[in-house]
């Protein structure tokens, strides 16, 4: 079903995005991978080991409009189409109650957060909607912060929360292009970016430990979005950990 079909990924050096990649391409996905460090990019890469047939690797500040444009531009010109993306890019801002924290935190999780996600968005529809056969497949990483907050994560939470309005609008006004549109909100699983051994600020103000699931228990989960045929669409999607504290968290 997949075979042939083209994938952008979006932080792909590292973590849930270097995952999905690796699970996109067994699958049969052509996956291209961006990010702006180059060097965990060919990492990836790397152990993709299917040579440059069906990986190519895009350095690439998801945040900066130009290098965004370039980014979908040069896949469109190499593959000849663009079947998904895989909005993935995104981080964390320090955990400051909001009166003690810079204004540039703040600007830099909008920048990467919200502006990114729209702007690589933005440049999946240009082409999505010109390429025959038309359409495709836009997956968003929400997090599970686009429901419920943990404390002193105003940026973060906001720009996710902001994550699920882009989500439907994209679903939306995909309908008339055969663009589907939906979000993965993913809870607790261990990256680069997320250490999950070490206690976290719960609502009540204590610290607890906090389960965590398996990397590939996310991967099963973003293939299974990715691969329903055209008419079909898991518009949201949260997978956790079974006793993550989620529920009634804040």
């Amino acid at each position: 079903m997949v075979k042939g079909k083209v994938a952008v990924i979006t932080g792909a050096g590292s973590g849930i995005g270097r995952a999905a990649a690796l699970g996109l391409l067994a699958e049969g996905f052509t996956v291209v991978l961006a990010g702006r460090r180059e060097d965990r990019l060919q990492e990836t890469a790397r152990l993709c080991g299917t040579g440059d047939a069906h990986v190519m690797v895009q350095p690439t500040d998801v945040r900066e409009p130009a290098q965004v444009t370039r980014l979908f531009d040069r896949t469109a010109d190499t593959y000849g189409r663009i079947d998904l993306l895989f909005n993935n890019a995104g981080l964390f801002t320090r955990g400051l109650p909001i009166d003690e924290l810079p204004v540039a935190d703040w600007l830099n999780a909008v920048a990467t957060n919200l502006t990114g996600p729209f702007l690589r968005a933005r440049e999946a529809f240009r082409h999505m909607k010109r390429q025959r056969p038309m359409g495709g497949r836009i997956i968003n990483n929400g997090s599970v912060s686009a429901s419920a907050p943990r404390p002193n994560s105003a940026p973060y939470t906001a720009t996710k929360h902001a994550m699920t309005g882009l989500t439907k609008s994209l679903s939306l006004d995909g309908r008339a292009f055969a663009i589907a549109a939906g979000q993965i909100d993913i809870g607790n699983v261990g990256t680069d970016l997320a250490d999950f051994a070490k206690p976290l600020p719960q609502a009540n103000g204590t610290q607890a430990n906090e389960p965590s699931m398996d990397m590939p228990d996310v991967v099963r989960a973003i293939v299974y979005m990715a691969t329903l045929p055209p008419g079909a669409n898991v518009q949201f999607m949260t997978v956790m950990a079974t006793a993550m504290p989620l529920v009634g968290r804040g």
